[in-house]
């Protein structure tokens, strides 16, 4: 069957090493090749997963390490400097700030101290629905 050497644009992104949305615009740019399904969504051929995936990481590695950017699926990701850090028990009240606005999440204060955060540092906030996490380069 011509469909089983064709994957979906996730499971392309993942063996490439590289988000959906990256994949999306590689499609729309003409740099990355792809077929449409009548329902109109793109696969790639396991072909073009190879060619493109050349550049990039050895197939072995193709999960992403948990400490890459990358590797986490929220979109919305702020770049900033911690400006302020509260401890009190077992949580951290963490301020960021981004551009001129703050930032404030509540993370568990074991999570503050293996993300060696403090004041001055550059963190990112991840920003999904109605939660804020916290992440350090």
């Amino acid at each position: 069957m011509p469909g089983m050497d064709m994957l979906k644009l996730s499971e392309a992104a993942r063996h490439i090493g590289v988000s959906t949305t990256t994949l999306k615009q590689w499609i729309y740019k003409g740099s990355a090749r792809s077929v449409k399904t009548p329902g109109g969504h793109h696969r790639i051929s396991r072909s073009e997963v190879q060619r493109l995936a050349g550049g990039r990481r050895s197939s072995r590695s193709r999960t992403p390490r948990p400490t890459e950017l990358d590797a986490i699926s929220g979109r919305n990701k702020l770049q900033g400097i911690v400006t302020h850090i509260e401890l009190e028990g077992l949580l951290a009240q963490v301020t960021i700030d981004i551009g001129g606005h703050e930032i404030t999440s509540i993370i568990t204060r074991d999570s503050c101290k293996r993300l060696e955060l403090r004041k001055g540092v550059r963190a990112f906030a991840l920003i999904k629905a109605t939660e804020v996490m916290v992440i350090r380069p």
